[in-house]
């Protein structure tokens, strides 16, 4: 086993949780388990780590909850990691680090919910083209559980936005001062007016923000959208993808981009940042309708 100093202050919950997850190994074990690598070899490539080290802390992160190990293949048996509830329980732990990570060292540590084209949080986020997206669901408008991917046409466009109200005083203080936070309002109503030219393309959208459920449903329903919006509020998609965030009134929230996603559930296109609200919608009709060869190309 791993030799560990044990932090014994039973009063502080800081030195618990870091008795747990106090070793860098271990959160990125966690941070590829969200990303959907669950498998010892596909984890010690992304990690680097060593085959016993590796053992090593998985055994840490099941002995603590954190992880689970299901069998799939028995001769011989091999497992799967997965994340508890427990360890679900982590994301926002993870997007908080990779938020002050993207803000004060790669950043200039200035609120903001977009990014420089030539930033290494842009270059991360196109980067995603050719990756895949982890099985995963979200609510919808309704409290019901969704896979943001959906099934019955070719491609989905995710459009990931701050957030958006439909009451103007519900907008957290110093909103339209953040860089990239104001326009969500817009864009969701280009997605609308846009609608009839996605659907003939082959495409679905689906709208994306950590906002309550209740909070996206007045909104859709003042704004008139025919298309669901889904609620990432515990992170699950962010860290999946390790999409760029920023915090605004104490909750961290999606920056503003669009992800063009194949039923096999592969990212064919991504627009980030996104400078010019209806040149993007345009931009995702255009790559839609590039990539199928259905009617509406």
């Amino acid at each position: 086993m791993a030799q560990r100093t044990r932090l014994d202050d039973a009063d502080c919950a800081i030195a618990q949780a870091l008795d747990v997850v106090g070793d860098w190994w271990t959160l990125l074990i966690v941070r590829d388990a969200a990303r959907g690598v669950h498998r010892f070899d596909a984890l010690q490539a992304e990690t680097g780590m060593s085959r016993k080290v590796l053992a090593e802390r998985l055994r840490l992160l099941v002995d603590a909850d954190v992880l689970t190990r299901e069998p799939y293949q028995d001769r011989p048996v091999r497992y799967e990691y997965r994340l508890t509830r427990r360890g679900r329980a982590l994301l926002p732990v993870l997007i908080a680090l990779q938020d002050w990570g993207d803000t004060w060292l790669l950043g200039e540590g200035e609120t903001t919910a977009t990014a420089a084209q030539a930033s290494s949080e842009a270059g991360r986020v196109h980067r995603l083209v050719g990756t895949r997206l982890p099985e995963l669901q979200l609510l919808d408008a309704d409290g019901d559980m969704r896979d943001p991917v959906a099934e019955g046409t070719p491609y989905t466009v995710l459009y990931c936005f701050p957030g958006a109200y439909a009451r103007p005083e519900a907008y957290p203080p110093g909103w339209a001062e953040i860089p990239g936070a104001p326009g969500c309002t817009l864009e969701s109503c280009t997605y609308r007016g846009q609608l009839d030219r996605f659907t003939a393309a082959g495409a679905t959208v689906h709208g994306v923000s950590v906002q309550r459920p209740d909070e996206q449903r007045a909104f859709a329903d003042k704004e008139g959208l025919r298309f669901p919006l889904l609620s990432d509020a515990d992170l699950t998609l962010a860290a999946a993808l390790r999409l760029p965030t920023f915090r605004a009134a104490g909750v961290g929230r999606l920056k503003r981009l669009t992800l063009v996603v194949e039923r096999d559930r592969t990212i064919r296109e991504v627009f980030y940042p996104i400078t010019d609200i209806a040149a993007s919608v345009e931009a995702a009709i255009t790559t839609v309708r590039r990539l199928s060869p259905g009617p509406g190309r």
